[in-house]
């Protein structure tokens, strides 16, 4: 039950749909398998290449081939019209003839109009029109998205659903452009998965195998890639592979410390000397010349430089040096390309240390895009202060699904809910980060589903509020599998991945939840209530669709409920043993068919569709010791008993806690003191709230590890003065014990992006005691020691305060907006007997007969 009702002031949330329907299954004057498709040679190969899928995907749905035709001159049909206008001539006399009217100069946009009686032979043209090859070719895909072609019909076994016919809607009109230029994924910590996969079905990260994934993109409505870049070099690899490029209009980048368009193996390959620019910067410059000189084809040039193999440069390393190498890489792009460097699109990554050599004064040129950096866990590092100035190049964001580094690796499954990727990425926008934005995605699979809400996202920020997340994730779900199901569907994929943040899998083990007050049952018992709705609902799906759910829904929810099954019989085990009780050997036999079931999953995975993915799920996850994953499994260790050996394990009877009484006729939403559990409240459920100031408080629906999340509008708004009638939201509780006891607050992990000396800070009160200014993350330092290490593993920040409660019975907390970016999940309060938990006490709320 949601609890409370907040009016949003001074933000507007757009539809979450994607575009008006111009499909439909009802006939009208347009059949499409009665129609042809024309381009113009004079096309860009795009353009072309466009056509020929359009093509192809309307033989996918109906099974007819439609022609493709470069003239008009013989056609007595109605026409599906592609191109733009300044190629186009057929385009060009709709414009003459004041029927179609041009776009203004926007990046990639595109309109699609349905014109009757455009010449005097065709009845009708469905013209898609691009202000580019790109902006054609994203109209394209929509028209094949509605024609029921999903992005993933081949990345992921999507069918397409089969009709004998399809119509375009009378009065079809629409137009759409992105509003992040640059929108892309990174394709990283691609062994052993991807590359396994790539090998065997392409030959390597080939032409062939990038045809795939710049479709993909392109479907996705994205435009920019860094590619494989684990030993692999994307030029070097394959000649063949700037062609493909080419061909599919995707902009080429290279990662973080790959400056000049060289990949990093290329310097292992051919490289001569220290890959340092004090002692050996005649042969850099000559090294990213070559590389300059090749790259030819659309283009973000990465510049700056750290360590050899994306390590830090030296701690000695000066600004002057870096300042140096910059100004000298932009005299190679500017002798190679022959324009003044400004005019070819560059970026500079504040990626890790090099963020320190930017706090500490270093600049590059106003052109350059400074691509600010999450903490690798989905955390933004930094953000303009919103009075900063504009900047030519603008800003943009390296944002990550998957890492390899500290505090451990994950690179397995998808751990990254969509209400996080939103309030992050929200931020961004709302700082005019707008100029690229590019996501880790790792081995691509199995991050389906956040891939596409990422570039969606990109696409229109503003389409998408925190409200329409469930609303989005359902017509995803129906895009791939079919409205009936729909809601189900999201359903899982919106629980396994909030499930799965709570603790990467590669961070679990026997330790991780609490055994003895029943914490560990109850994360099993919930996964494994998931996988039983997973599972009842996949046996009654239609057989085409079972390959799709499998890796789209069924397989990460099994895989994850098996290995948290694992984990909790391992911590059962182990205190059985100690306990000297006889079911320590029953225990130890459970991890053991748990484990060997793990291996069962994977390869039910690799067998999918005869063995289409093989591979793909070959990630290490079980035995990790360390940050880096472990070379091979190993089931953890267990312990048995001898025969004979061993006592019964008690009957455990669980006793009564002392609850705070609540007088009769109270209202809810009130919380009281539970003694174990002290009182515990999710952050949605305030009693009043208070707007004021021009800030405006907003739920972030399932946002965070046990329930949904709260925090202000905008986020790009003034530091508040806590007290009196400043923004803040209540929460009337009530106590059986009184004097000093600790607030616990639970936050999302923001970190310090403005980097201010106080960090960002919130203000806590019991009553009307003065509030408390309290520094969320004052001590954060985005590396891989310390207090981040904690936050980022257990996905929260907790903050204790101590706060005096003079006297038994009702109490209001008041939690006070001071900052803005702060993102509240949960508050405890602990007069000393809490029981230690992960994921903290379930909440006491009290709820009134009468609701």
């Amino acid at each position: 039950m949601k609890i409370g009702i907040l009016i949003t002031v001074g933000i507007l949330w757009l539809s979450v749909g994607h575009a008006q329907q111009m499909v439909s299954e009802k006939p009208t004057n347009f059949a499409v398998t009665k129609a042809v498709i024309y381009v113009d040679t004079k096309e860009a190969e795009l353009v072309q290449t466009s056509a020929q899928l359009l093509q192809q995907d309307i033989e996918r749905v109906t099974g007819r081939k439609v022609p493709l035709i470069h003239t008009l001159d013989k056609i007595r049909q109605n026409v599906i019209a592609i191109g733009t206008m300044e190629q186009s001539g057929f385009l060009n006399q709709l414009a003459t003839a004041q029927k179609l009217s041009g776009m203004t100069d926007t990046w990639e946009a595109y309109q699609i109009r349905l014109i009757s009686n455009p010449s005097p032979t065709i009845s009708q043209a469905l013209v898609i029109n691009g202000n580019d090859r790109r902006g054609v070719a994203y109209g394209v895909f929509e028209l094949s998205r509605q024609l029921g072609v999903s992005p993933w019909y081949w990345w992921a076994d999507v069918p397409v659903k089969k009709q004998n016919e399809v119509y375009i809607q009378k009065n079809t009109q629409l137009q759409d452009a992105p509003q992040v230029k640059y929108r892309g994924i990174f394709l990283n910590d691609e062994a052993p998965a991807l590359s396994g996969w790539a090998k065997e079905k392409f030959g390597g990260f080939n032409h062939k195998f990038y045809e795939k994934v710049f479709e993909l993109i392109l479907r996705l409505k994205g435009n920019y890639i860094w590619p494989a870049m684990w030993g692999n070099a994307f030029y070097a690899d394959d000649s063949l592979n700037i062609k493909m490029a080419e061909k599919y209009g995707i902009v080429i980048g290279t990662s973080h410390h790959e400056p000049l368009m060289r990949a990093h193996d290329e310097w292992r390959r051919v490289g001569k000397g220290a890959w340092n620019y004090e002692t050996n910067s005649q042969q850099l410059r000559q090294f990213w010349r070559e590389g300059m000189k090749r790259a030819s084809n659309e283009k973000i040039v990465s510049i700056g430089m750290r360590g050899d193999g994306d390590e830090p440069m030296s701690r000695e390393t000066a600004t002057a040096l870096l300042e140096k190498i910059v100004d000298d890489q932009r005299k190679i792009i500017s002798e190679v390309t022959g324009k003044r460097a400004e005019e070819t699109p560059q970026l500079w990554a504040l990626y890790k240390e090099v963020q320190d050599y930017y706090d500490k004064g270093m600049r590059v040129p106003d052109d350059v895009t400074l691509l600010l950096c999450d903490d690798n866990w989905g955390n933004l590092r930094k953000l303009p202060s919103p009075k900063a100035g504009s900047r030519k190049g603008g800003y943009g964001i390296y944002y990550h699904f998957d890492y390899v580094g500290g505090p451990r690796n994950y690179k397995w499954l998808n751990t990254n809910p969509l209400p996080r990727i939103w309030e992050q990425m929200h931020l961004a926008w709302e700082h005019q980060v707008k100029n690229i934005w590019i996501v880790n995605v790792g081995d691509l699979k199995p991050m389906e589903f956040p891939i596409s809400f990422f570039l969606d996202y990109a696409w229109n920020p503003e389409r998408i509020g925190p409200d329409q997340l469930q609303t989005y994730t359902q017509e995803w779900a129906a895009a791939q599998f079919g409205k009936a199901d729909a809601s189900e569907i999201a359903f899982l994929l919106a629980r396994y991945a909030k499930y799965n943040a709570r603790r990467k899998p590669e961070l679990l083990d026997a330790k991780t939840y609490r055994l003895e007050n029943g914490e560990w049952e109850t994360v099993v018992t919930d996964y494994n209530d998931l996988l039983g709705k997973a599972e009842k609902l996949n046996a009654k799906l239609p057989t085409q669709y079972r390959d799709a759910f499998f890796q789209l829904v069924l397989h990460p929810i099994q895989a994850c409920a098996n290995l948290n099954e694992m984990y909790y019989q391992v911590a059962l085990n182990h205190q059985a043993y100690q306990q000297k009780w006889k079911e320590t050997n029953a225990y130890a036999e459970r991890v053991r068919e748990l484990y060997e079931k793990d291996s069962l999953i994977t390869q039910r995975y690799h067998q999918l569709n005869n063995g289409k993915w093989n591979h793909f799920m070959s990630q290490t996850h079980i035995g990790y010791t360390y940050w880096q994953q472990p070379e091979r499994q190993r089931m953890p260790q267990v312990f048995r008993l001898s025969d004979g050996e061993g006592s019964e394990k008690p009957f455990s009877q669980t006793a009564n806690s002392r609850q705070a009484t609540i007088p009769a006729g109270v209202k809810s939403p009130v919380f009281y003191q539970d003694e174990k559990r002290g009182v515990s409240i999710e952050a949605d459920h305030f009693t009043h709230v208070v707007h004021s100031n021009g800030v405006t408080w907003k739920v972030l629906p399932d946002h965070g590890r046990t329930g949904s999340a709260l925090t202000a509008f905008p986020v790009t708004g003034s530091e508040q003065s806590p007290g009196g009638n400043a923004p803040h939201v209540a929460y009337d509780i009530y106590t059986y014990a009184d004097g000093e006891a600790t607030i616990h607050a639970y936050f999302s992990p923001s970190l310090n992006f403005y980097g201010s000396e106080k960090g960002l800070q919130y203000a806590l009160s019991v009553d009307d005691q003065t509030p408390q200014l309290i520094s969320l993350n004052q001590e954060d330092k985005t590396s891989d020691r310390g207090v981040w290490n904690q936050w980022a593993a257990n996905n929260i920040i907790i903050k204790p305060s101590k706060h005096r409660f003079d006297k038994p019975g009702k109490h209001t907390i008041k939690f006070w907006l001071v900052s803005p970016g702060v993102v509240l999940q949960k508050l405890v309060v602990d007069f000393g007997n809490i029981e230690p938990s992960y994921l903290g006490p379930e909440e006491t709320r009290y709820e009134t007969s009468d609701k």
